[in-house]
């Protein structure tokens, strides 16, 4: 599923759900930190993050539903953040198909080498609001994998988990 800002559309963007999302979707336990302190390399490049994301909502009935996500976007020039312009959902589950991701671009600013947080992550799903939320996360760079988990976002939505791995691969310092 791919996330835009049409209504029609079955993008996520994050996720991220989210992606997220992003999701991230994105910096897995992306906390705070010193502005500045850390950086994302390659430095102004395109990437891709694909992976999985679960996700808890009134759709759903609360229960949690598990979906591919896919996460687009670029690394600044100076490596200070990523900006994520969209987020594809996929998965056999019909709730997988009908997100519409919201508050595009989501920025991920690391906050360290081994966090990070996501910020304005938001979708919606048949009527559900959800978010927008600023997601922390963290990023292991030995497996470049950002992964985030228990993330609430307003409309009594949570992203349960999220993991995704950066292509071509991050390096936070």
């Amino acid at each position: 599923m791919t996330f835009n800002t049409s209504a029609r559309s079955r993008t996520f963007a994050t996720a991220i759900g989210t992606a997220a999302a992003t999701v991230a979707v994105i910096g897995a336990t992306l906390g705070a930190g010193t502005a500045g302190a850390a950086t994302i390399s390659p430095a102004n490049t395109a990437f891709t993050a694909p992976g999985t994301i679960v996700v808890t909502s009134p759709a759903s009935f609360n229960v949690p539903v598990s979906c591919s996500i896919t996460l687009t976007g670029s690394t600044a020039a100076d490596g200070a953040s990523a900006t994520i312009t969209a987020a594809a959902v996929s998965g056999t589950n019909r709730l997988c198909n009908v997100p519409v991701i919201k508050g595009l671009p989501w920025t991920l600013t690391p906050t360290s080498a081994t966090t990070g947080e996501v910020s304005n992550v938001g979708f919606s799903i048949l009527g559900s609001n959800c978010g927008p939320a600023t997601l922390a996360g963290s990023f292991d760079n030995l497996t470049n994998t950002l992964t985030s988990t228990d993330q609430s976002l307003s409309g009594n939505c949570k992203i349960n988990s999220l993991s995704v791995q950066p292509n071509p691969a991050f390096t936070l310092s």
